[in-house]
C-alpha cells in the first residue's frame, strides 16, 4: 500500500508504509528529520516549512545520505499538502527562544501561529497522531487541542521526555552508572516549574532515596538532589546561551515518542496531555508518566508522590493555567 494512502485502521496498520510529517524545518525540525532517518523510524519523511528554499535544501541534504540509512523516501515543500495522510505529524514551528527568554514568553506568537497552521494540517492529515514540540509546549498543546478539535489522545506534547532524559544523564554521571540503569521522571510543566519525582525514582532497582554511593561518590541527599534538579531546569538556557538553540537531544527525544506511536510500543513516557482528575488536577496539559501507543496517549499512571511533589505538580498546573487564561483559554 502506498505511503500516502488513507488508513482508517490507524498509524502503522499492518501492511502499510508509515509516514512522518514534520512541520518546521528549523534547527529542531531538521535535526528530528535526520534522527528519524538514521534510526529508520518511518519509511516516508515529509518536511513542511513556509521557507521554500530552506526546506528544499534540507530535503536535498537528507536525500544525499540515503545510501547510509534504512530505505526511506524524503520529501519537502512549502505546501501543506506534503503532509497529506501522515501517520504522525510533529509540529516544531514557532518563535525562536532567545537568550534570557522563558518558554512562557514565547506563548503569544506561537499560539497565533497554531491558529494559522493547524486547520490546514488537520484537513490533509485528519487521522494522524499529532505531537507538539513547539514551546511553551504545555500551553501550545492545550491551545492546539482547542483550535484543532482533535481528540485528547491524538494530540499531545513532547512534554518532559527530554527533561527526564537530562535528569537521568546527570544522575548517571553523579552515581557512576549507565544512563539505562537510572529510572526517574520529571513531571509538570516543561519549564521552570517542573518537578523531579524523587520518591518513585530508582537506580538499578534500588530506590533512589535509598541509594548508597559507590567509589566514594557524594550521597544523593536533599542538597545534592536540589543541585541536580536545578541543573536540569537550567540546562536549556545554558545551551541556548552557548549555541542559540537546543536541537540534538530534543530531536532524539521526539523521535522516540514517534516510534512509540508508529511501532505501537505501549511505552511509558512523560508526555504532556490533557489531564482529567490526575491526583485531582484537570483541564490543563502537563507531563506525567503516560502510556503511548499507536492511538496516541491512552492512559496516565497514578505514580505515588510525596506531599511536596504533589504540591509542586499543582503549582506547576497553576502556572500553566495562568498563562492560558492570559490568552483567553
Amino acid at each position: 500500500m502506498a505511503a500516502d494512502t488513507a488508513h482508517p485502521s490507524g498509524p502503522s496498520a499492518p501492511g502499510r508504509t508509515s509516514k512522518l510529517a514534520i512541520v518546521g524545518a528549523g534547527a529542531v525540525g531538521s535535526t528530528l528529520a535526520f534522527a528519524a532517518l538514521t534510526r529508520g523510524s518511518a519509511r516516508s519523511i515529509a518536511l513542511h516549512d513556509v521557507n521554500r528554499a530552506k526546506v528544499e535544501a534540507e530535503v536535498l541534504d537528507l536525500r544525499h545520505g540515503l545510501m547510509f540509512t534504512s530505505p526511506a523516501h524524503v520529501t519537502g515543500s512549502d505546501d501543506v499538502a506534503v503532509c497529506a495522510d501522515a501517520d504522525v505529524v510533529v509540529v516544531t514551528a514557532g518563535a525562536k527562544q532567545k537568550p534570557g527568554q522563558t518558554r512562557l514568553d514565547l506563548a503569544e506568537g506561537t499560539i497565533g501561529l497554531m491558529r494559522q497552521i493547524l486547520p490546514g494540517l488537520v484537513d490533509v492529515a485528519p487521522d494522524a497522531v499529532y505531537l507538539m514540540v513547539t514551546n511553551p509546549v504545555d500551553v501550545v498543546t492545550y491551545a492546539a487541542l482547542q483550535i484543532s478539535g482533535l481528540p485528547r489522545e491524538r494530540l499531545f506534547g513532547s512534554g518532559t521526555v527530554l527533561d527526564s532524559s537530562r535528569l537521568r544523564a546527570v544522575l548517571a554521571e553523579r552515581c557512576g552508572v549507565a544512563v539505562g540503569n537510572v529510572h526517574a521522571y520529571i513531571a509538570g510543566e516543561h519549564g521552570d516549574s517542573e518537578i523531579a519525582l524523587w520518591s518513585s525514582a530508582s537506580i538499578g532497582g534500588v530506590p533512589l532515596l535509598d541509594w548508597v554511593p559507590l567509589d566514594g561518590r557524594a550521597p544523593l541527599d536533599a542538597a545534592v538532589r536540589e543541585e541536580v534538579h536545578r541543573e536540569v531546569v537550567d540546562s536549556a538556557y545554558r545551551i541556548i546561551a552557548g549555541k542559540g538553540a537546543t536541537n540534538y537531544a530534543v530531536g532524539l527525544a521526539a523521535t522516540r515518542i514517534i516510534e512509540a506511536v508508529l511501532k505501537d510500543e505501549g511505552r511509558i513516557m512523560p508526555v504532556s496531555s490533557l489531564l482529567d482528575g490526575y491526583h485531582g488536577i484537570g483541564d490543563v496539559c502537563l507531563s506525567v508518566p503516560s502510556l503511548v501507543d499507536r492511538r496516541g496517549v491512552t492512559g496516565t499512571l497514578p505514580v505515588p508522590m510525596s506531599d511536596d511533589e504533589l504540591a509542586g505538580l499543582r503549582a506547576s498546573a497553576a502556572s500553566v493555567r495562568g498563562v492560558l487564561q492570559r490568552f483567553g483559554f
